[in-house]
């Protein structure tokens, strides 16, 4: 029997796991799924306890501070979550032997790329939140522990908030929209990644010398702006609202985005042999998911 920690259980990507590993009936597995309410992983004290009386093989983290705006001006909170708790789990995951799966962002890059970015690529992060993330990334690498982290990008689901809910409910709405059309990247469809992070998982408990440690990027295949990304909503969803492109600065918002974080999924698909959908292939699937909820 592995035992797996799932934090930030309850956000858009853990719930998603939840869904995944529901259809898997893998009895091999024992999964303990922990949002902040359940566990504070900030609280190192409550988090060895938790490790060490669930005797957890795999933490798979996908807490974070994720509020981009908000942390400008929210600084201590963000970097207590993405930061000093991944610098907590690093310490219990080493402490007891654990692996770990941690999820990153493709906001570690400043965006000045014109290339898809690589793991190796150099990082320089222009907002609080994807300077949080790296130092969180840095205080994992600094373990001498077993550790995958993943960059993912533009994340969404059937869950939560996000831009594909977003953009569904104001096509319903409104006769016209005005997206930006100057950010480059790429959509992930959190299912998508998902069942990328258990096979990662599998290989990790099947591979006694795991050997594959280190930074991996996951998005769907392919590149789009923001507009690009809203059109495409308003199509499969079949609605008729005018999508106006425009330049970034036209919306005032608190904290720098990439304009360019396509990210290189050469890597992770060649190491744990993945086939990753195209993003249009991915957001039909979700749209058809969200209209029969």
């Amino acid at each position: 029997m592995r035992n797996i920690l799932i934090t930030g259980a309850n956000g858009q990507l853990g719930r998603s796991l939840r869904d995944i590993y529901s259809n898997m009936n893998d009895a091999l597995l024992q999964i303990h799924y922990t949002d902040s309410d359940s566990l504070d992983i900030t609280d190192l004290e409550s988090l060895d306890s938790f490790i060490n009386n669930n005797k957890i093989d795999l933490i798979i983290n996908c807490a974070a501070y994720t509020a981009v705006d908000k942390a400008e001006e929210d600084i201590e909170n963000c970097y207590k979550v993405n930061s000093i708790a991944v610098s907590n789990i690093a310490k219990c995951a080493k402490k007891y032997n654990s692996s770990i799966i941690h999820i990153s962002t493709d906001y570690v890059f400043d965006g000045k790329s014109h290339i898809p970015y690589k793991e190796s690529d150099s990082t320089n992060p222009v907002s609080v939140y994807g300077k949080s993330k790296l130092e969180g990334e840095i205080a994992l690498i600094e373990q001498d522990i077993n550790y995958i982290i993943i960059r993912t990008s533009w994340l969404y689901s059937l869950y939560g908030t996000n831009f594909v809910k977003t953009i569904t409910r104001l096509c319903s709405e409104r006769d016209s929209l005005n997206v930006v059309y100057d950010q480059i990247g790429t959509p992930t469809y959190a299912p998508d990644l998902a069942n990328a992070i258990f096979t990662i998982a599998k290989t990790m408990f099947n591979d006694s010398n795991f050997l594959k440690k280190g930074i991996y990027n996951f998005s769907n295949l392919g590149v789009c702006s923001w507009y690009d990304f809203a059109v495409a909503i308003a199509q499969i969803n079949g609605f008729k609202t005018k999508i106006t492109p425009v330049d970034s600065n036209t919306f005032v918002v608190k904290a720098k985005r990439p304009h360019y974080s396509v990210l290189d999924k050469t890597k992770i698909i060649d190491t744990f042999k993945l086939t990753i959908p195209y993003w249009r292939d991915s957001l039909k699937n979700a749209i058809k998911g969200i209209n029969s909820i």
